[in-house]
């Protein structure tokens, strides 16, 4: 039996006693040299599949067609899908019996799997869906992280350490170069994008750009918002949109007038909280500028290109609800009203902050405005653009530590176009500037401004907004006044039932650490300790007098 079916090399037959006399049974041998064989043998279809012969991929058919019959057999299996994924066209019948079986389909390679998934949209959905679930929660749990800080914010991380992250990587390899499974996802990120999640706008332009750092050009070459996205990349690195970008932002943006399909994704990618970040805050500098140069917003082409690009990702949804694929006008009131009332806003702070710098006898009785211009009011309700751009202004002053300007503009902010102050990513960006004036919590006044003036006028509603001012208060807790902390903790106690127990776990989680922080910092205190007596316990002592000596009359 050994001879009819073992390794007929005449220089093997005299080695073989030997293993015998070392114990070694024979199917362990060739059980090893077996597996040497299967490895050199997938080396050897690798290399096949990377020459350049003309015949290359019809021995790989053949092989395939001699080998598939025992794709169920573990030892063979590994053989048969290496050829699989060297061949660039599987042929259809093999493909169906992968896609049939599960565990045929589930060890099989992702290139396998690419030419299933262009003919299968609902399979790749399947396999699509729990990514993009996942993206979504790594993106809240990011606005909920326990980091109260401006230097450790939702935008800290660069496009480029973004785009490293888990869900992006696996997507841009599901995708690989195949332009139909990139356009099913962009496909998918459309339709979600309805669900008013502006999350799915950033992994848009990240699953873009990650597809561009590997020079996938047979993608990036198709998608005509590449160039466009590229370019805003570049701008959101830098966290500012100078003047050559700027026009070559309104290149690509006048290009693509007319083409409704590309103007609905363009609008995608600016409504990118990323991408806004950037545009506001390259608004707001734009600002101080025209300020310093007693110049009017609408004399300056950048800030009506930034104010339009933010304009149209504000329309994003608009857009894709309406089906009608047009870019927006801005509100011209936003630029001739608007602005102005926001400007004189800070006029007002520079005069009073001037003024307290004077010699007493020349300042002012005048104090500091309380009241804001009725045009910020209005606009911060009715329109979204320059409610974005009021929101901003927020961060701006609490850079500066102006409590002043603060404390007049935060009651202002209770209502807002569509309660955008009250959205996660504004709460997340407060509650970290806010802990620049950490020593100005130590004042009921100002407590009762964030507190009772903004922050807790909604958060009986909002869970969201009750887990922010936990986050917070986790940080502050050591710096608010005694008074406000205790009344707070007494405010902000979860509730016993909510919409649904699982929603409220982390809120009890939070307001559970708030309390052990509060215990912590009482057994920390040293306690005050009872003023001592100043009775030092002596009593009068009567002395006997010293006796008489003559010398003393001298």
């Amino acid at each position: 039996l050994q001879m009819e079916n073992g390794i007929l090399l005449p220089t093997l037959q005299s080695a073989l006693p030997f293993l015998d006399l070392h114990g070694t049974p024979r199917l362990e041998f060739h059980q090893s040299v077996f597996d040497e064989l299967r490895e050199n043998l997938m080396e050897r279809v690798a290399v096949i599949a990377e020459g350049k012969e003309a015949d290359r991929y019809s021995k790989l058919e053949e092989l395939l067609e001699k080998s598939f019959p025992l794709v169920k057999m573990p030892s063979i299996q590994p053989v048969v899908m290496q050829v699989l994924k060297h061949l660039p066209k599987v042929p259809e019948k093999k493909l169906k019996i992968v896609m049939a079986d599960k565990e045929l389909y589930k060890v099989c390679a992702v290139e396998v799997k690419r030419q299933i998934w262009q003919d299968n949209q609902a399979l790749f959905g399947d396999e699509v869906s729990p990514l993009l679930k996942q993206y979504i929660v790594e993106k809240e749990a990011a606005l909920f992280s326990s980091d109260v800080s401006v230097l450790h914010s939702f935008f800290s991380p660069s496009p480029k350490t973004r785009r490293q992250g888990e869900v992006v990587l696996k997507l841009t390899q599901m995708i690989g170069k195949n332009v139909k499974l990139y356009d099913m996802v962009l496909q998918f990120l459309r339709t979600l994008f309805r669900t008013r999640n502006v999350h799915y706008c950033t992994l848009r332009a990240e699953l873009l750009m990650s597809l561009h750092d590997l020079d996938i050009t047979e993608i990036c070459s198709v998608d005509p918002c590449h160039k466009f996205t590229w370019c805003l990349d570049a701008c959101i690195r830098e966290k500012f949109v100078d003047g050559k970008r700027a026009r070559e932002l309104q290149g690509f943006l006048d290009g693509k007038k007319g083409q409704e399909q590309v103007l609905g994704d363009l609008s995608m990618i600016l409504c990118d909280p990323f991408a806004c970040n950037t545009l506001v805050l390259s608004i707001m500098r734009n600002l101080q500028e025209l300020l310093s140069q007693d110049a009017l917003p609408r004399d300056s082409p950048d800030l009506m290109l930034l104010l339009r690009m933010l304009s149209l990702g504000q329309g994003a949804w608009d857009m894709i609800d309406s089906q009608v694929f047009k870019e927006p006008r801005l509100d011209k009131e936003v630029v001739t009203c608007f602005l102005p009332a926001m400007m004189s806003v800070v006029v007002d702070d520079n005069i009073f902050t001037v003024e307290q710098k004077l010699p007493s006898e020349e300042k002012s009785s005048q104090a500091y405005p309380t009241l804001l211009p009725d045009a910020f009011y209005r606009f911060l309700r009715e329109n979204r653009v320059a409610c974005e751009m009021g929101l901003y202004y927020i961060f701006h002053i609490a850079k500066l530590r102006n409590k002043n300007a603060l404390q007049r503009l935060l009651p202002a902010l209770v209502d807002t176009y569509n309660d955008m102050a009250f959205g996660d990513i504004f709460l997340h960006l407060l509650t970290g500037h806010l802990t620049l004036l950490s020593d100005e919590f130590g004042s009921e006044d100002f407590c009762s401004v964030v507190f009772d003036g903004f922050l807790l006028t909604s958060f009986s509603s909002k869970e969201n907004v009750h887990r922010h001012i936990l986050r917070m208060l986790v940080h502050l807790h050591h710096k608010v006044a005694p008074s406000c902390m205790e009344s707070l903790m007494k405010t902000l106690e979860p509730p016993k039932q909510r919409l649904g127990p699982q929603s409220s776990e982390p809120l009890k989680e939070l307001y559970t650490k708030l309390t052990e922080k509060l215990e912590a910092q009482k057994k920390s205190s040293p306690a005050v300790e009872e003023t001592p007596s100043l009775d030092l316990g002596l009593h009068t002592a009567t002395f006997p007098a010293p006796p008489f000596h003559p010398a003393l009359l001298l």
